[in-house]
């Protein structure tokens, strides 16, 4: 009888692996091999003695913007936008009742916000909240991830999963349904606030995440956390829609990416690589029954802090990590001056390093 049972129990598991609905529908691709911690991206300490500006009771400051008169802003997970003031102190300033993530000020002092729960938000300066963008082409816009502003005012963003809406899943939860299907469901946007019309620049990304204008105002730069690349868009009249590679096979999952002085970029890798991610990418099925597993039995975020910053050419010119994890799941970095405010997706404090040597030519080798 106890065979007869254990033998049911076992039918039933292997039943419930392979056939109980879920809610991804994988799509099998080929993950580049991670070559690891090579090249420029060589492991080190240098981010392991990074200066905490603890939170009171809040969680995730995702993103910075720094304002024209230099006061630094930060979205939290609660809704909160808030900000340090001259005296180094946190102080509240609005509250979207959503969940910002990306942020950047406008040539006016308003506040672009891309709020994952509601859309494109812009805040003036006094507060006032009013929505840009709910919806593109027919389509919601679920997840607002990141955004950036040009010098001629349009506003890019990306939507990272027009399937794995955000405020149904929550943000972290929706990411790691996009990337395990890998169905090419997110989209970079254009806002031009004189028109008010938005248009979709290019889509089937596999999560589209970090978004920054380049310098020379021709591209805008794109975090494809999924496939573990920079990709870069045309938004010139030359090259509006085109789509290249600038750097690939990351160690780790890229987050957001800004804008810093001498030509280069700051991008935060939230995690490092998933050996098993890797090793499933060719298999739909499999990956189908990682999702049927219970959530601690299924791949994980490590808590490992890392921000690099690239040039135009895609070349690492800044490397640093904390492999210690005191400031870990590092989704950017905001420079100001010769201090970098490194931003995390589940830290409950503010990161920020001096003394980072910002000069050109700085390459790691």
């Amino acid at each position: 009888m106890k065979k007869l049972v254990t033998l049911g129990g076992i039918v039933v598991l292997v039943a419930y692996l392979a056939m109980w609905p879920v809610e991804v529908d994988p799509v099998a691709w080929q993950a580049p091999k991670d070559k690891g911690y090579v090249d420029g991206f060589q492991q080190n300490q240098q981010l392991s003695q990074i200066q905490r500006i603890e939170l009171t009771d809040q969680i995730g400051p995702e993103d910075y913007a720094l304002s024209a008169d230099g006061i630094v802003y930060f979205g939290l997970l609660s809704g909160d936008i808030a900000y340090l003031d001259k005296q180094g102190n946190i102080q509240t300033w609005v509250n979207t009742q959503g969940r910002p993530l990306g942020i950047e000020f406008d040539g006016q002092g308003n506040l672009i916000v891309a709020d994952a729960f509601l859309g494109l938000l812009s805040i003036d300066p006094n507060g006032k909240i009013e929505t840009l963008v709910t919806e593109i082409d027919g389509i919601a816009l679920n997840y607002a991830d990141d955004v950036d502003v040009a010098a001629n005012g349009k506003i890019y963003f990306s939507d990272a999963s027009t399937k794995f809406h955000a405020k149904q899943y929550g943000t972290f939860a929706a990411s790691m349904l996009d990337i395990n299907e890998h169905g090419g469901h997110g989209r970079l946007l254009e806002f031009d606030p004189v028109t008010k019309q938005t248009i979709t620049l290019a889509d089937g990304f596999n999560f589209a995440n970090g978004v920054a204008v380049s310098h020379d105002q021709q591209w805008v730069l794109l975090n494809e956390t999924g496939t573990y690349q920079v990709l870069k868009v045309g938004i010139a009249e030359s090259n509006k829609g085109q789509v290249e590679t600038l750097i690939d096979n990351l160690p780790g999952f890229p987050d957001n990416i800004s804008r810093g002085s001498n030509g280069v970029y700051w991008l935060g890798l939230v995690s490092p690589r998933s050996q098993a991610l890797d090793a499933l990418s060719g298999s739909a099925f499999l990956r189908k029954i990682v999702q049927r597993l219970p959530e601690f039995m299924r791949p994980k975020a490590k808590h490992f802090g890392h921000v690099v910053a690239i040039n135009d050419q895609g070349d690492v010119v800044h490397n640093l990590q904390d492999p210690l994890g005191m400031y870990g799941h590092t989704t950017g970095a905001l420079e100001v001056g010769n201090e970098l405010y490194v931003s995390s997706l589940h830290d409950t404090a503010l990161g920020k390093t001096k003394n980072v040597n910002v000069s050109p030519l700085a390459v790691n080798q």
